[in-house]
């Protein structure tokens, strides 16, 4: 289980994270949303390493994870696909694929064929550019590429953002296998609320950087939680 404990995180003298605490339990997906600009992807920085928090503990299965660096982390078992994607353009698929290899042992360092499994379009554009490749397709690689790594747990920024409704199914369809057959922890932000609706096992949500609602997915359409959820 992927747990944070009433952690802070400041950029400079402004505060984004206030005592937020949340789980990630194995087999399950869990969700964190809101509205713009409330902590979330904050939030995932802390948890991958990017930024470090001022305050709280931040653990997988018990082991604390405070003070490592992000590729400590991903030799770990924590996965990121950040939001933007942030594959490498002039890299081919395959190239983008192969560098996941990094955390992994030298027996490892090989792309599984779940991938192209998930989703075939990879396998017929390995030898394309990565900043060839659509907005959906590059998500699609990202998702692969944070596999590659096999993660533990997974963690994605918005992975439908600017995506069609096609790819968007294809993608819950993936995040719904990763979770079914291999117990993985998966904690998602999105701002996509039947997304999240359709997926999650636990929901947060986040407002002015603290947790303000959490409970299962159907609590998603009560008047507390649409409060915070609308513009």
């Amino acid at each position: 289980m992927l747990t944070v404990d009433n952690i802070n995180l400041h950029y400079g003298a402004a505060q984004a994270l206030r005592g937020v605490s949340i789980e990630a339990p194995m087999g399950k997906i869990t969700c964190v949303l809101g509205r713009n600009g409330v902590g979330k992807s904050s939030l995932l920085r802390a948890i991958t390493g990017q930024q470090p928090i001022s305050g709280g503990a931040i653990a997988f299965n018990g082991e604390s994870l405070e003070g490592l660096a992000p590729y400590h982390r991903a030799s770990r078992g924590i996965g990121y696909v950040p939001q933007g994607r942030e594959i490498f353009p002039l890299l081919t698929v395959k190239e983008n694929l192969e560098t996941g290899f990094a955390p992994l042992p030298r027996k490892e360092r090989f792309i599984p064929d779940d991938i192209f499994s998930l989703f075939p379009v990879l396998s017929s554009m390995l030898a394309r550019r990565g900043g060839d490749l659509s907005g959906g397709q590059q998500q699609q690689l990202a998702i692969g590429r944070a596999m590659v790594t096999r993660p533990r747990v997974l963690v994605l920024d918005e992975p439908t953002e600017g995506i069609q409704p096609s790819i968007i199914k294809d993608i819950g369809r993936a995040i719904r296998y990763l979770r079914d057959s291999t117990g993985m922890a998966i904690l998602l932000v999105e701002q996509y609320l039947d997304f999240c609706r359709e997926l999650a096992d636990h929901v947060y949500i986040m407002d002015r950087g603290e947790i303000v609602h959490q409970g299962a997915a159907e609590t998603l359409d009560t008047p507390e939680a649409r409060r915070h959820l609308t513009v």
